[in-house]
């Protein structure tokens, strides 16, 4: 007695591998979305403006290190915007500094307070130091983000 061939085993096979090719294939690109900054309060149109976003507690609020930071620099002067284009979703502080000598740092006085403007995401305040990244963070998701900094000068 001879064994027929099973005509259904060649496209049983195919329909099972069917799903292995789906899940094989390489994921959607990354959801990025922009994320506007409002910077009001300048005391001068001398300098720069730069501003650092992160994503990561330990580096806020300076962003130094981080490679995964986000960070832009715009010259002085209102009405200010700065735009980051392109971010990934998730949970974000900015820091600004208004460096009105230009100079590329955050002068200081006596070592600790700052000489030149400064302001943080939601509004935060400082209190003995700079504020915590949780008093400053906030959630980028599927759509844009606008956040308002008010600079702010001690001297």
């Amino acid at each position: 007695m001879r064994h027929r061939p099973r005509p259904l085993r060649a496209p049983l096979s195919a329909v099972l591998a069917a799903p292995l090719l789906v899940s094989a294939s390489p994921p959607a690109q990354q959801l990025r979305v922009r994320v506007e900054v409002q910077v009001t309060g300048l005391r001068s149109d001398k300098g720069i403006v730069r501003a650092c976003m992160t994503s990561l507690a330990g580096h806020f609020p300076d962003c130094s290190d981080d490679s995964g930071a986000y960070s832009a620099s715009v010259a002085s002067g209102e009405p200010l915007t700065i735009v980051f284009p392109a971010v990934v979703p998730g949970e974000y502080a900015i820091a600004v500094l208004h460096d009105e000598n230009g100079n590329g740092k955050a002068d200081r006085l006596l070592g600790t307070l700052p000489r030149e403007g400064f302001g943080f995401s939601r509004d935060a305040r400082l209190r003995m130091g700079p504020p915590r990244f949780s008093d400053a963070a906030f959630e980028v998701g599927s759509r844009s983000v606008h956040q308002a900094i008010r600079m702010r000068y001690i001297f």
